[in-house]
C-alpha cells in the first residue's frame, strides 16, 4: 500500500475493508475530468468551454450577456473580458476572447493597470454595461467599491465612458455584490453583504434602523469576524436606469450574493450562514428568502441574530443547510422543460451544488422544495446566466481558485419558446401587494387600510400591514393603538409603536400587553406577544418598579412553558427584569433541556456534505461526532448576565456545565462563544469565589487562544500555505536535534491523532502510522499530506451514490449486500453508519476529492514542520537519533 493510500485514511470514516461498487454509471465517461465529475439530470448535457487560468486570466466570478450575444465576465481581482462563444454543437474555432480596456492603453505597458474590473456583479441593460466593483482603490486599480455605468459613445464597439453611479462603503466577500434587471425591464436591483454600509437613499420601504433589538447578552464573534460590521446586515435596493433614484427594499441578511424573480414577479435571494457559528443556537442555515417589500430578515452580530419565528422579521421559504451561497438564477428564459423553467437555481460554492428550487404559492408567501440539479466535487460555483440560446452558462472559481466556464443545455439544445403568462394570484397575495403600495413613506389612507389586517391569519399580510403603520407618523395612530382591545391587534400595534414611538409610551405599552389573555393565544401568537414585550424593553428601557413587578408577575406565571420556543424568550425576559426565581428556573431548564427535532434534523442532514468538501465538511463532522446541546447553550448565555437570584448550589451547577460544554464540537467560533459567556458570568461572582468558579468551569481546559488545550501545545506559526517543493527543501535541510514533545504536539494539532494511532496512542478511524517512516520517503509523506486528492486509491476513496430522486449521497462504503449499501459519512464518528437501499440508487462513481483535509500543516512554521516529520518518520520513538542533541550523537 502506497503512502498516499495510507495517509488518505487520516480523514476517512471507517477502518473496514470495502467492496467495489458494481452499479453502472448513469453517463458514459468522456475522458474529460472537468465534465465527468458532474452529475446532472437525464437528457441534460454539459460542455466545458474555457479555463481562464490556463491563460493567466484570473478567477472569474461575474458574468452577463450583451446585446450582441457575447459574454462579458470579470476576474475577481482583475480585468473584464468579452467572449464570443461557439453555438451549441458548433466549431470551437469560433471561440474568441478579448480583454476590455476602458480608455487609452499604453502599448509599452507589459502589465497594464486594470481600467475596469474587480466586479462581483455585471449587467448589460439600457445599452450600457453596469459594473458592481468590489474593491478598495489602490495602485493596481484606482476605482473603489460602487456601481459604475460603462457606455460606448462613439459606436466603435468599445466602452469609452465610465460613470460612477454611487460609491459604496464596503468591500471583500461581504461587500457589494450583484445587480439584476427588474421584471419591468425599466429598472434594476442591487444587493450587498453585511459588511456594506447602507448608503443614503431617496426612500425606504421600511424605516431604517441600526437597533440590535435583542435582550440576549451580546457576544460578538470571538474570532473577530463581525466585530466592526453594521447591525443592519445585508441589503437590497431598487434603482432606476440612471441610478438617480435609490429605494431600500429589504435588509437584515447576512451575505446574499444574488437575487432572482419568479414568474409572478416576486423577488428571492439565497442568504448565507456563518459556518463558524455551527453548533450554536443562533446559527442559521443557508436559506432561500422571499424578499417582499420592506422585509427584514434578522441578521445581527454574534449571539444576537433574531429567531425566524419573531413577527418583526420574516422566515425563510426554505432552509437548505450549510454552504456558501453565490448565484441565484431564474430559468424562465431557458430552453428547459417547464418544471425547470419555473424553478430558481441556487448555487453553493463550498459543496459544488446547483439546487433547483421549486416554489409553490402559500397564501401571501411561498413554500419550496430543493432538488439537486447539478453537482460536482470540487466545483466552486460563482455565477450563472441564461444565454440568448436558452442554455445555462455558469462559472467556477473565486478566491483565486482554478476557474472554468461551462454550458448546460437540454436534449439537443434546440431553442424553446416559453409561454410568458403571469400566474393567478391568491386573495392573500393580492392583499399583501395592496398593502405594500403604502410602503415608502407617509400616504393618505394608509392607517385605515392597514389596521384591520394587523390580525390577518397570514403572516406576510400582517407583516405588510405593520410595515404600513411604521411608514406613517406614530402620532397619527398611537392613540388608536393604545385604545385597542383586540389581542392580536394589540400585539402587532405594540411592536410597531415600540419601534416608532416615544419612550414615554413604555409603561402604557407594558400595561396594555398585560391585558392580553396569554392562555387564549395560539402558540405563534404567544411568541409574538413575548416579542412585543422584548421590543418595548429593548427600545424603551427598564420600567419603573411597579410596572416592572407587574410585568414579572405576568410573565412568570407562564414560565417554564411546554416548549423551547416559549422558554427561550421567557427566560431572557425574566432574567433581564431580575425576576427573583428566574435564575433558579433557568438553571433547572439548562440541566435538562432537549433540542427540538427540527434543529436536530437540520444538523443531521448536513452529514451528506462532509465528504463533498472535507475543508468545509470538517466542522460538520466534528459537531455531529459530539453534538452541542443548543437549548442548554442558549440558557447558559442568558444566565451569563444574571446578577441576582444565585445560591451556591445554583452557581456550582451552572459553572460546572461549562466544564462539560468544552468537550462539545462546533464551528470555528463555538468554543470562543462558550468561553466568553463563561467569562461574562464570572464577572458577577464575588472576588473571593472567583478562583473556585473559574476552576470548576473548565479554565484549565483552554489554552491562551481560547481553544481546547488537550494537554498539547498549539502551533506558534507563523504558518504558510505549504507547497510540496518548499516543504521538501525544509525537511531535506536536516532533521537532526528535533524536539520530540513538539513533534507529538503537532501530530495532535494537525488532526493526525484524531484518526491515527502512533505507538499505541490516537484515534482508531485510520491505520497505525507507527511504521510509516520506515517505508516511505519524506517527499512521499509530504505529497500525500499537501496534495491528498492528487492520487486517490479506489480502496480508500469515498463513493458518490446517485439516487433515483436526483440527489447524491457521498460516503465511505463499509459493506454491501443484495439489498443495501452501508456507508459512513463522518470521519470523527465512524460508528455512525447509514443504509442506502439499492433499489433507490441509480448509479455510483468514485469521488475525485480525497476525504483527507488539505492544508493540515499550514498552521506550522518550518521548525514545527521539521518536528512533525521527525515524529512521523521515527514512529513516535523518543530515542530516535533525530531527537538526540548533536553533541550526544558523537558519543554513541
Amino acid at each position: 500500500m502506497g503512502v498516499k493510500q495510507t495517509l488518505c485514511w487520516m480523514m476517512l470514516a471507517v477502518l473496514a475493508t470495502t467492496t467495489a461498487c458494481k452499479q453502472p454509471q448513469q453517463k458514459q465517461p468522456t475522458g474529460n475530468p472537468k465534465i465527468d465529475k458532474l452529475k446532472l439530470p437525464d437528457q441534460f448535457n454539459v460542455e466545458h468551454l474555457y479555463s481562464p487560468g490556463d491563460n493567466k486570466q484570473g478567477s472569474w466570478v461575474a458574468m452577463t450577456f450583451d446585446d450582441k450575444g457575447r459574454l462579458i465576465v470579470s476576474d475577481q481581482f482583475g480585468f473584464l473580458y468579452r467572449l464570443k462563444l461557439p453555438a451549441i454543437g458548433g466549431d470551437s474555432a469560433d471561440f474568441k476572447i478579448e480583454r476590455l480596456n476602458i480608455g487609452p492603453v499604453n502599448p509599452a505597458d507589459t502589465l497594464p493597470k486594470v481600467s475596469m474590473g474587480y466586479a462581483q456583479g455585471l449587467l448589460y441593460a439600457f445599452n450600457s454595461l453596469y459594473v458592481m466593483v468590489n474593491h478598495n482603490s489602490d495602485d493596481k486599480f484606482n476605482k473603489g467599491s460602487g456601481l459604475y455605468r460603462l457606455q460606448d459613445t462613439d459606436n466603435d464597439d468599445q466602452f469609452d465612458k465610465v460613470t460612477l453611479i454611487k460609491a459604496l462603503e464596503g468591500e471583500g466577500e461581504h461587500g457589494p455584490h450583484s445587480i439584476v434587471l427588474a421584471p419591468d425591464k425599466k429598472s434594476m436591483y442591487v444587493i450587498a453583504g453585511n459588511f456594506t454600509k447602507i448608503p443614503e437613499m431617496n426612500s425606504y420601504r421600511m424605516p431604517l434602523s441600526a437597533e440590535i433589538d435583542n435582550l440576549l447578552p451580546l457576544i460578538r464573534d470571538p474570532n473577530g469576524h463581525d466585530n466592526v460590521v453594521n447591525t443592519h446586515g445585508g441589503w437590497i435596493a431598487h434603482i432606476d436606469s440612471t441610478g438617480s433614484n435609490w429605494e431600500l427594499i429589504s435588509s437584515g441578511f447576512r451575505n446574499p450574493f444574488d437575487m432572482a424573480f419568479n414568474d409572478a414577479g416576486d423577488m428571492f435571494t439565497y442568504d448565507s450562514d456563518m459556518e463558524w457559528d455551527f453548533g450554536t443556537p443562533w446559527y442559521r442555515p443557508t436559506r432561500i428568502c422571499f424578499v417582499s417589500s420592506g422585509s427584514e430578515f434578522g441578521w445581527r452580530p454574534g449571539t444576537d441574530k433574531w429567531s425566524p419565528s419573531w413577527p418583526d422579521n420574516l422566515p425563510a421559504v426554505l432552509n437548505i443547510g450549510q454552504g456558501s451561497p453565490t448565484n441565484l438564477l431564474s430559468c424562465r428564459d431557458a430552453s428547459f422543460p417547464e418544471k425547470y423553467r419555473k424553478a430558481l437555481f441556487a448555487f453553493d460554492w463550498s459543496f459544488g451544488i446547483i439546487y433547483a428550487i421549486h416554489l409553490q404559492p402559500d397564501g401571501a408567501g411561498y413554500k419550496a422544495e430543493a432538488e439537486e440539479f447539478l453537482s460536482g466535487a470540487p466545483l466552486p460555483l460563482t455565477d450563472g446566466v441564461i444565454g440568448p440560446d436558452g442554455a445555462m452558462y455558469f462559472l467556477t472559481g473565486g478566491r483565486r481558485l482554478e476557474s472554468d466556464l461551462y454550458r448546460v443545455y437540454y436534449d439537443d439544445g434546440e431553442k424553446m419558446t416559453a409561454k410568458d403568462e403571469a400566474p393567478a394570484l391568491s386573495e392573500a397575495h393580492q392583499l399583501r401587494r395592496q398593502l405594500e403600495s403604502y410602503h415608502g413613506g407617509a400616504k393618505a389612507g394608509a392607517v385605515e387600510a392597514a389596521w384591520p389586517q394587523l390580525k390577518h391569519a397570514d403572516r406576510f399580510v400582517r407583516y405588510a400591514a405593520r410595515t404600513v403603520l411604521e411608514n406613517q407618523p406614530a402620532a397619527s395612530w398611537q392613540a388608536r393603538a393604545l385604545a385597542e382591545k383586540d389581542p392580536e391587534t394589540i400585539i402587532q400595534a405594540t411592536i410597531a409603536l415600540a419601534r416608532r414611538g416615544d419612550s414615554t409610551l413604555r409603561n402604557s405599552l407594558l400595561q396594555q400587553l398585560q391585558t392580553v389573555n396569554f392562555a387564549g393565544l395560539s402558540a405563534s401568537q404567544q411568541v409574538d406577544l413575548l416579542r412585543a414585550f422584548e421590543l418595548v424593553l429593548a427600545r424603551m428601557g427598564m420600567p419603573e418598579d411597579s410596572i416592572k413587578q407587574s410585568t414579572i408577575a405576568y410573565l412568570n406565571a407562564h414560565f417554564p412553558a411546554a416548549t423551547n420556543e416559549l422558554n427561550s424568550p421567557l427566560s431572557k425576559l425574566l432574567v433581564y427584569l431580575g425576576a427573583p426565581d428566574a435564575v433558579q428556573k433557568t438553571v433547572a431548564l439548562m440541566k435538562t433541556a432537549k433540542d427540538d427535532t427540527t434543529a436536530m434534523k437540520t444538523a443531521m442532514s448536513s452529514a451528506d456534505l462532509i465528504m463533498r468538501n472535507p475543508q468545509y465538511g470538517l466542522d460538520i463532522a466534528g459537531m455531529l461526532s459530539k453534538m452541542p446541546p443548543l437549548q442548554q447553550t442558549f440558557y447558559a448565555t442568558v444566565l451569563s448576565e444574571a446578577k441576582t437570584g444565585w445560591t451556591p448550589e445554583l452557581q456550582e451547577s451552572y459553572f460546572s456545565w461549562f466544564h462539560n460544554a468544552f468537550g462539545f464540537k462546533g464551528g470555528h467560533s463555538f468554543l470562543g462563544f462558550i468561553n466568553n459567556a463563561r467569562k461574562n458570568a464570572l464577572k458577577n461572582v464575588p472576588k473571593s469565589e472567583y478562583a473556585h468558579f473559574n476552576t470548576i468551569s473548565g479554565d484549565s481546559l483552554l489554552n491562551n487562544n481560547g481553544r481546547t488545550a488537550l494537554g498539547m501545545a498549539q502551533p506558534k506559526g507563523p504558518g504558510r500555505r505549504w507547497k510540496l517543493e518548499e516543504a521538501t527543501l525544509v525537511i531535506d535541510s536536516g532533521l537532526a536535534g528535533r524536539n520530540f514533545e513538539q513533534g507529538k504536539a503537532m501530530f495532535n494539532a494537525t488532526l493526525c491523532a484524531s484518526c491515527h494511532i502512533m505507538k499505541g496512542e490516537g484515534g482508531t478511524a485510520g491505520p497505525d502510522l507507527t511504521q510509516l517512516g520506515s517505508r516511505f520517503s519524506s517527499k512521499d509523506i509530504l505529497e500525500a499530506i499537501i496534495e491528498p486528492s492528487k492520487t486517490i486509491s479506489d480502496q480508500y476513496g469515498a463513493t458518490v451514490f446517485t439516487m433515483k430522486d436526483g440527489s447524491t449521497v457521498t460516503g465511505r462504503l463499509v459493506s454491501e449486500d443484495k439489498e443495501k449499501y452501508v456507508i459512513s459519512q463522518n470521519p470523527f464518528s465512524p460508528q455512525m453508519q447509514r443504509d442506502l437501499p439499492k433499489k433507490e440508487v441509480a448509479g455510483t462513481k468514485a469521488s475525485q476529492v480525497s476525504v483527507m483535509l488539505p492544508g493540515l500543516i499550514n498552521r506550522l512554521n518550518p521548525d514545527e514542520l521539521r518536528d512533525l516529520m521527525a515524529y512521523l518518520k521515527s514512529g513516535g520513538n523518543k530515542a530516535d537519533s533525530m531527537f538526540l542533541h548533536p553533541a550526544k550523537l558523537g558519543k554513541r
